[in-house]
């Protein structure tokens, strides 16, 4: 006979009452837990949420050069390259560094443009971008970015989701699960893309490990913004709506049985989906702009293609409807040859566009609390990739260690400029500013301590700026 058989009722009671006591007080109190986060789940997860401390921004967009543009020939002037073109690069300033094409014999390349100062700040830009240097007064120029990485994936991905592998939530991500969103009826995190293809790929407006409700909609150039946003013939909005109450109450009950978030966020955009069939139709209609707006921007309502210009005009027109995060891509910058023809090209696309997207948000009485950021993935180098190559194709390699950002509203300072280079445009020498500082900056206009925004994955506290230690350049904020 064993131990349980030997034991008798009243003895299994008062060796074990306490026991049972604790059970029935956890499943009390899990009731309790368990009803409050069930009402949590209820609730929409783009409410908007309080913020850390006063927000100077509401919104962001952010015009992401992919590719990388060569801020020697834009943003940072540096007559020494000039004195210096067809020179042997000295081996001191390359040494122990990597590089994707570089070689040993590369020789310096001077500026391919003329440099001016502009605007009561006195900036200095080139004379690819004549329509941003009449809005210089409104930009806080950055002349001392830099980065981890040095290969396009990697950065791009880096930029835009704080980490160069992909799989963890964009920034467009984080803010919609951080803050939430203004829009109704349209998503808070939104994607334009315009040019190319872009090496960081979907990955680059993925939610990651947050709830996949977060992460970034693509919006096409042509037919419907959204893939299948339109009814099928026959199939009108009352049967819509009777359909999707009907999903909506199946998966209601599912999510009470099995409790799994990926309900909440299926539920929510069949939600979405449906607000939209009547917001997007009228979201992409340029006719309602004046023909002072659409020129202003070089925007062309009959373009079946999404060009720059569009994106940054419909950009503003999602922005006013009070979508979050905003990102508009611009592929094509990667200039390993012909530098000069390639970012004379590259501005032509987007040049008026972008500087018309700041006068006019302006206009609007919107660029005070919308923050406009503009740059790539990292900088140029001030050599040829190889001394051969000088006279011929003239292009620049890829440069971690120093790039141009600009920014703009939102709290930011106008008609400034932060940071500088060596005399070869090589190394940061004043006021370094780290990518995660970057996104630290964005983040504390938005009335938000990246420390402070985080989700618990795998056991540990994820946040955007990553885990070593990185500040906001409260130097940048007005």
């Amino acid at each position: 006979m064993n131990l349980l058989q030997e034991q008798t009722r009243r003895h299994f009671f008062r060796n074990c009452g306490v026991g049972i006591g604790k059970i029935a007080l956890a499943s009390l109190l899990a009731e309790s837990t368990l009803g409050s986060a069930a009402a949590a789940e209820t609730a929409s997860p783009f409410a908007p949420k309080p913020t850390h401390f006063p927000a100077k921004a509401k919104r962001v967009i952010y015009l992401f050069m992919a590719g990388a543009p060569s801020q020697l020939d834009m943003f940072d002037y540096k007559p020494k390259l000039a004195e210096m073109e067809g020179k042997p690069i000295p081996p001191s300033v390359i040494a122990g560094q990597r590089y994707a094409f570089i070689q040993p014999d590369a020789a310096v390349l001077g500026p391919r443009f003329k440099f001016a100062k502009h605007g009561e700040c006195g900036a200095e830009i080139s004379d690819t971008q004549p329509h941003l240097a009449k809005v210089v007064d409104e930009l806080a120029i950055v002349r001392s970015c830099y980065t981890d990485h040095f290969n396009h994936a990697p950065a791009q991905l880096f930029c835009n989701t704080g980490n160069g592998v992909p799989g963890r939530p964009s920034m467009g991500s984080w803010l919609s699960y951080g803050l939430g969103s203004e829009a109704h009826d349209l998503p808070s995190f939104v994607v334009l893309k315009s040019g190319g293809s872009l090496s960081g790929g979907a990955a680059m407006w993925n939610a990651g490990f947050l709830p996949s409700v977060h992460q970034g909609v693509p919006f096409r150039g042509q037919g419907d913004p959204i893939l299948h946003v339109s009814n099928p013939p026959g199939y009108d909005d009352k049967a819509q709506r009777a359909s999707l109450d009907l999903i909506r109450e199946l998966n209601g009950q599912r999510l009470d049985y099995v409790g799994d978030p990926e309900i909440r966020t299926r539920m929510e955009a069949y939600e979405m989906a449906f607000r939209m069939q009547s917001r997007a139709p009228e979201l992409m209609d340029f006719s309602q702009e004046t023909k002072e707006t659409l020129d202003l921007y070089g925007a062309d309502p009959s373009d079946n293609g999404k060009s720059f210009a569009n994106n940054c005009l419909l950009a503003r027109r999602l922005a006013q409807r009070g979508v979050r995060f905003i990102q508009v891509y611009q592929a094509d910058w990667d200039h390993h040859s012909d530098v000069e023809g390639g970012v004379r090209s590259q501005c032509r696309k987007t040049d008026q566009a972008a500087a018309a997207l700041i006068a006019d948000l302006r206009r609007c009485g919107m660029l005070d609390d919308t923050l406009v950021i503009w740059g790539g993935e990292f900088g140029r180098t001030p050599m040829v990739e190889s001394s051969a190559a000088l006279g011929r194709s003239q292009g620049r390699d890829h440069h971690p260690q120093a790039f141009t950002m600009w920014l703009a509203g939102g709290g930011i300072k106008p008609g400034f400029s932060y940071g500088a280079t060596d005399e070869l445009g090589f190394n940061v020498v004043e006021n370094k500013v780290h990518v995660h500082d970057m996104q630290a900056t964005a983040l504390h206009c938005l009335g938000i301590d990246h420390t402070k925004l985080t989700f618990r994955h795998r056991g540990l506290n994820f946040k955007l700026t990553g885990v070593e230690e990185h500040h906001p350049v409260l130097d940048l904020i007005s």
